[in-house]
């Protein structure tokens, strides 16, 4: 059986460490200075945990806002179908 060329160093605690670190083995790509980052990528990044936590909470966010337009969507034309109904 062949072995991995990846030597772990750092305990893989999670799938982005795991491409983190293939990145830098195998590809040679090294993760940006804090210095590098700039703009929107300063705050929306997978090479930080703030950045990575960043990602998350907007995903959840847009999640939210979808549900929540939606449900208010459909009690608008439950109240229009009633009222109309009752006239």
């Amino acid at each position: 059986m062949p072995a991995s060329p990846v030597k772990t160093r750092i305990p893989l605690t999670s799938f982005g460490h795991l491409i983190t670190e293939v990145k830098k083995q195998l590809f040679g790509i090294d993760a940006p200075s804090s210095v590098q980052l700039t703009g929107w990528r300063k705050y929306f990044n997978s090479y930080t945990l703030q950045g990575r936590r960043n990602c998350v909470l907007a995903t959840y966010g847009v999640l939210v806002i979808t549900a929540a337009a939606y449900l208010m969507d459909k009690q608008s034309k439950n109240g229009k179908q009633t009222s109309a109904s009752t006239h």
